[in-house]
């Protein structure tokens, strides 16, 4: 399809005629001569520079794709960062990564300082109010069109960089200022509904872990359950499966077939949450009945070269028609349900108390495997099987709750990346 009469062609696709195109050298603001300067790493600061509160340093995992991540605080004293003046940077302006992936990924520096000092790593954007608005342009950078073209301009396979000059000569479309307002605006509308619903499933989730404390402790009770707690090896209550053993591509097939089975590994456990992305598909033959995953067995990761993820576990509750297994790797847990209530026994897999457990199995060996055994030998205290499923149906209620916010965190994002693509393009105008 050809363009309307309202468009013309410009260097980076159809724009509406009353549209510009900047380079982003143009947008910075000409009386700030140090909009495009990177920071103070390196000999210019020392480890005597680091205190425990002054100005706060910006490092390059601070600049998030799209936001501020307010992780790994370190600060240099007012002094230094005086010294330091122009690597200073101010709340309101932008900040762009020289390097990573995305290369030129960007935030706007929060008020929650003064001033912060921006790393080696760090692109300073102070933009000139008087032709865009800041948030206009924080936008546009994050549009997929830029991030394409900063991809492209950069350097490096497996860790892109960019340079001062190919970032400045990078282009954004741009209307006139009101325009740029209005869809600054509405973008930002979406955007605080979205911090909401970060907010609020942060403040859920907390709630939760502060539930799984006291409940599956003992240290608080459920209304009506007053029977002692006793102290249970999960081998009492259940069974441990070590997963299945294959060899590499020969017993594996690229896709469903009447003599595979659907193969789980560790990368399908993500934040206790069992997912389908990324399966393999192993012979059939390779399998035992008992390797068949059932509803509300608990996946656990046996062995990883990182420590910290063996021992991670997700439920499974999948039904989608397939068959489901999982590699040598992994192995499942299968509760008993005269015993024990297999949700109940999920969560506490989520406790710390189930993860000094592990760090203590693993505690002195420079091997990071767990045995069926180790994890039937673990104890904890239970009460009767009436309480457990109250416990087990609160903490679902609980997750089904935050997986609902999730979802709609989601669909919410998803609509903006649309919205984007109508009016950062002039597809759709608001003015």
């Amino acid at each position: 399809m050809g363009m309307t009469s309202e468009f013309k062609q410009t260097t980076i696709g159809p724009a509406p005629k009353t549209w510009d195109v900047a380079n982003l050298s143009d947008v910075a603001d000409p009386r700030i001569r140090w909009s495009f300067t990177g920071g103070p790493f390196g000999s210019n600061l020392k480890s005597s520079d680091y205190v425990a509160r002054g100005v706060r340093i910006i490092q390059l995992q601070n600049i998030g794709d799209g936001n501020f991540k307010n992780d790994y605080e370190i600060f240099t004293s007012p002094e230094k960062a005086d010294e330091l003046i122009s690597c200073n940077i101010y709340p309101g302006e932008i900040i762009l990564s020289k390097m990573g992936d995305p290369v030129a990924r960007a935030c706007i520096i929060p008020p929650i300082h003064d001033r912060y000092l921006m790393c080696s790593d760090g692109i300073r954007l102070a933009v000139d109010q008087n032709k865009f608005d800041t948030y206009f342009v924080f936008t546009q950078i994050n549009a997929e069109s830029f991030r394409k073209s900063a991809a492209n301009a950069g350097t490096g396979s497996t860790r892109k960089r960019i340079g001062l000059t190919e970032l400045r000569a990078l282009q954004l479309l741009c209307p006139p200022i009101q325009e740029q307002r209005a869809i600054a605006l509405t973008l930002r509308d979406v955007d605080t509904l979205l911090d909401s619903l970060h907010s609020l499933i942060g403040k859920k989730t907390n709630l939760k872990q502060a539930a799984m404390q006291q409940l599956l402790s003992g240290k608080v009770r459920l209304p009506g359950f007053t029977g002692d707690c006793k102290v249970r090896k999960l081998g009492d209550v259940g069974k441990c499966l070590r997963g299945v053993t294959y060899q590499g591509d020969s017993d594996l097939s690229t896709h469903d077939t009447s003599s595979t089975k659907r193969l789980l590994r560790s990368n399908n456990i993500k934040n206790a949450v069992v997912n389908i992305h990324d399966i393999q598909f192993v012979n059939a033959k390779k399998v035992s009945a008992q390797q068949i995953l059932k509803k509300d067995d608990v996946l656990i990761c046996m062995a990883n070269g990182s420590k910290a993820l063996v021992g991670k576990a997700g439920l499974f509750n999948i039904n989608d028609g397939y068959e489901y297994t999982f590699g040598s790797f992994m192995a499942c847990f299968r509760s008993i349900y005269t015993e024990a209530n297999p949700k109940f026994i999920f969560y506490l897999f989520q406790t710390g108390l189930y993860r000094n457990y592990i760090n203590n199995l693993l505690a002195g060996s420079s091997i990071n495997n767990l045995k069926p055994s180790s994890i039937e030998s673990l104890a904890f205290s239970m009460p009767e099987l009436p309480e457990q499923d109250a416990i087990a149906e609160i903490l679902t209620d609980m997750d089904i709750e935050v997986a609902s916010l999730e979802a709609l965190r989601s669909k919410t994002f998803n609509l903006k990346q649309g919205m984007m693509q109508e009016l950062l393009t002039g597809k759709t105008r608001l003015i």
